[in-house]
């Protein structure tokens, strides 16, 4: 069981999946509850070509014996992620497995989440740790080219979740407005009573 009751819970746009990955192993093996959203949206060092590449050459690692048995090959952005931070955890021991499941990773960002407050990790942010100029790719694309199908999908529902929380957040600024009009009036109206009773002696 865990021994902290804070969940982090990280916001993956913009970030090296190496270096989040890396601080995520970290959290998870010292106990604490981590969620990432927006998998899709992770960036990966180096040209688009070059990690195709790279990675159709893991597609092809598979065993001859009996195929069924492994190494299975995801294809959905979180899944991929996942499967990164495993191989940084002692995923065959208890600690491993144990850590690896206080973790959860998702493609966009579920009904359940859109309202929390998200983090980042800064020294895993790609405008930080990545020189001006230089290539990354996109996971989400990259996933979409080997077989993932539900990119489509999750930007269109993106997409509409960024439109609730833009009204959302308009209705939160109109209604602070509001309370700090009325506070205001509230302190103008007591400095007047205040101030009259003053004239009067009391």
């Amino acid at each position: 069981m865990s021994t902290f009751e804070k969940v982090f819970i990280i916001d993956a746009k913009g970030h090296l999946m190496g270096r989040l990955s890396a601080t995520v192993a970290k959290l998870l093996l010292n106990g604490q509850k981590v969620v990432i959203l927006r998998c899709e949206e992770l960036n990966i060092s180096g040209s688009h070509f070059r990690n195709k590449i790279k990675l159709h050459s893991f597609l092809r690692k598979r065993c001859l014996v009996n195929p069924k048995k492994g190494p299975f090959h995801f294809r959905a952005p979180s899944l991929i992620f996942k499967r990164t931070i495993r191989g940084m955890v002692p995923h065959k021991t208890h600690r491993g497995a144990t850590a690896l499941n206080r973790l959860q990773v998702f493609e966009g960002v579920p009904p359940a989440y859109a309202t929390k407050k998200r983090m980042v990790v800064p020294q895993a942010l790609r405008v930080l740790r990545l020189k001006p100029g230089r290539k990354y790719a996109t996971l989400g694309r990259l996933a979409s080219e080997i077989g993932w199908k539900y990119q489509e999908i999750v930007s269109t529902l993106e997409a509409k979740r960024k439109v609730k929380g833009a009204a959302f957040y308009e209705r939160n600024l109109a209604q602070q407005a509001l309370r700090t009009k009325a506070a205001a009036n509230q302190e103008a109206k007591l400095a007047e009573i205040n101030s009259g009773l003053a004239t009067l002696g009391y």
